[in-house]
């Protein structure tokens, strides 16, 4: 029998170091190449970088460890204005999205709920790096960057395979060196950062581009170098995927460019060179046309779609996307709702009236007045269709979600399994709407009920 209780102890070994050996392969790297918005999309569209390391955690928004079992591992960036700060590490899920679980993330929102997010996590984990106000209001700064970017932008992210080993290097050298700013737009940028991160890891990975971004290292310049790279190693794990905008009443964020390139396809700034240097406009032709790489690096080529509750998926196909489109466009104009933009100003009308906050379970609301009633609507999948009185809403809701996930125009930033989850959603509110909510049934909340919702509370 001795030698069955070696064959025992054999296997046992064996399946250890088989879960360790699963372990270590999900360690990774990744680049984050995040889209322009708002008015610095509007000058400037080289957008924004950051790293999101799977193995590597926070200990405080400060001081790196490595993760425990269950644990999604942190992004960290370079940011200008954060309490002198180089950089700050975010778990990745609060990071995205401002809420701590993936059950929490909204389905739709406008620019007052997202606020809100921001600083009930700034209050719970930031005051570090954002500490309250004397007067106990929220800060001014860019601290706001910190959490819920997948509600200002969409972003691409190009994961490569790490060790356990560098992972621990990596901890040990950034704790070890002084966490102070000294941010350059030219030269120490958020790619910038990046770049030093990556390599880290692997050296000489990335690099600028003098040409095509006259010095200056650009997000998109670090994510085609990193493409490059890990077509030379292909021994390395490669993934590219997308992490889409989540929908709501915000402008889309827009497609990101290197230096030379913003300059070329900005009408703002070509046009005026042309007239008053011709020389000059011709010279960044030249340069854009024929030696600028990066302009023909598409991000959103080939990649697959993330999803915090699921697996990587493939985008929705184009016929796909077509049909569901065709009978999304059937069902809003049966409700008299005639185009997307109506739809999502009667939205952004109804809440503009509400005040964000919590249910008693911890899921995010707004909490409106409807007719008599005061009602929470809310705003994920878990409490979408809570309660009977606000099925119309939640309708609402899921038509002006899909309608931006089925949108033409633009790379596909939705997967087929999304698509098919929300308009289950929504099946279920036509089944079990109550009669027609009109606009003007929706009325502001006290402004008392207000003010207690937009400290926190979930209570009425």
């Amino acid at each position: 029998m001795a030698w069955l209780e070696k064959s025992r102890r054999g296997l046992g070994m064996l399946l250890v170091l088989a879960a360790m050996s699963a372990t270590l392969a999900h360690a990774s790297a990744t680049l984050l190449l995040e889209e322009p918005y708002g008015k610095l999309g509007f000058f400037t569209a080289t957008g924004h970088a950051a790293v999101y390391l799977s193995d590597v955690c926070a200990e405080t928004p400060l001081v790196l460890r490595p993760c425990k079992a269950g644990e999604l591992g942190v992004v960290i960036s370079r940011y200008d204005g954060v309490s002198g700060y180089d950089w700050i590490a975010i778990p990745l899920i609060p990071y995205l999205y401002a809420v701590e679980k993936t059950e929490d993330i909204p389905l739709f929102v406008d620019p007052k709920t997202v606020s809100f997010l921001r600083d009930q996590y700034r209050r719970k984990h930031l005051e570090t790096v954002a500490a309250d106000l004397p007067t106990g209001e929220t800060p001014g700064g860019n601290w706001y960057e910190l959490v819920g970017s997948a509600y200002d932008r969409a972003s691409y992210a190009f994961e490569i395979e790490t060790t356990h080993k560098q992972d621990l290097a990596l901890i040990r050298h950034l704790n070890a060196e002084p966490n102070v700013s000294h941010f350059r737009t030219v030269s120490h940028n958020c790619a910038d950062f990046a770049k030093d991160v990556i390599n880290f890891y692997y050296p000489k990975a990335l690099h600028r581009s003098v040409v095509a971004d006259v010095g200056i290292t650009t997000p998109k310049q670090m994510a085609k170098t990193l493409v490059k790279f890990s077509a030379r190693h292909p021994e390395l794990e490669f993934s590219h995927y997308v992490i889409p905008q989540v929908p709501g009443s915000a402008a889309r964020s827009s497609a990101v460019h290197g230096v030379v390139e913003s300059f070329f396809k900005s009408k703002k700034y070509i046009v005026p060179s042309a007239v008053v240097s011709p020389i000059f406009a011709g010279c960044v032709v030249a340069v854009y046309v024929g030696t600028d790489a990066t302009s023909r690096f598409d991000p959103a080529r080939q990649s697959l779609v993330y999803n915090a509750g699921r697996d990587l998926e493939a985008p929705v196909g184009t016929e796909d996307r077509r049909s569901y489109q065709i009978e999304l466009n059937h069902m809003v104009a049966a409700d008299d709702l005639e185009t997307t933009t109506h739809l999502e100003k009667t939205l952004e009308r109804i809440m503009s009236n509400a005040a964000p906050g919590f249910d008693s379970a911890g899921h995010p609301v707004v909490r409106m007045q409807i007719g008599d009633e005061v009602v929470n609507v809310g705003l994920t999948q878990s409490n979408l269709l809570a309660a009977k009185s606000s099925r119309q809403v939640a309708q609402e809701i899921l038509e002006a979600r899909l309608q931006q996930e089925l949108k033409r125009g633009n790379p596909p930033k939705v997967s087929e399994s999304d698509v098919e989850q929300d308009w289950k959603l929504l099946e279920k509110t036509l089944n079990t709407t109550t009669d027609q909510i009109a606009d003007q049934n929706v009325k502001p909340l006290p402004a008392a009920t207000q003010a207690r919702w937009n400290r926190g509370s979930n209570q009425p």
